[in-house]
């Protein structure tokens, strides 16, 4: 029962620490428990079995550990998780809009607070001041900073 304890606390420390590199990178906590889990796993070794016992288990440890690494990256499985597509939008900057305070419109869509108008056969993306506007509903712009458009509903 030793023996089970000891290579199932080196094994879940080794899966650990390559689930910590390949595939949750940057959270260190699944590596630093997959460390300690290691570590635990050797240290068991020597309490129960003595010093050159547990002086086996650690070589042995390190080299399995290292050789996981080495196939994990080797065989490239962590490919098949890795994000493969292309951002293939575009954002038009030499777009500008030949709007002025007052010009009316109408919405598109609902602006909460952001969505699209239609000015004068061309459609915009617009801001509400501060509130939620419906859809179909004729607006004004209010005021343009750099290249937000605010915009108001007509009062009626």
């Amino acid at each position: 029962m030793d023996w089970i304890t000891i290579v199932g606390l080196i094994l879940l420390g080794t899966f650990l620490i390559i689930a910590e590199i390949i595939f949750v990178p940057g959270t260190t906590v699944v590596g630093i428990l997959g460390f300690v889990f290691s570590i635990y796993g050797v240290y068991l070794g020597y309490d129960y079995y003595g010093a050159s016992t547990g002086t086996v288990i650690l070589l042995s440890t390190a080299v399995v550990n290292i050789a996981a690494l080495v196939l994990a990256f080797k065989s490239k499985s962590w490919e098949r998780f890795a994000l493969k597509g292309a951002v293939t939008g575009k954002h038009d900057d030499e777009f500008k809009h030949e709007l002025n305070v007052g010009d009316k419109g109408t919405t598109l869509s609902s602006l909460k607070p952001v969505g699209k108008a239609m000015f004068d056969e061309h459609e915009i993306e617009v801001r509400s001041n501060g509130g939620f506007v419906n859809e179909n509903v004729e607006i004004e712009v209010l005021r343009i900073e750099s290249s937000k458009i605010f915009v108001q509903p007509v009062n009626n």
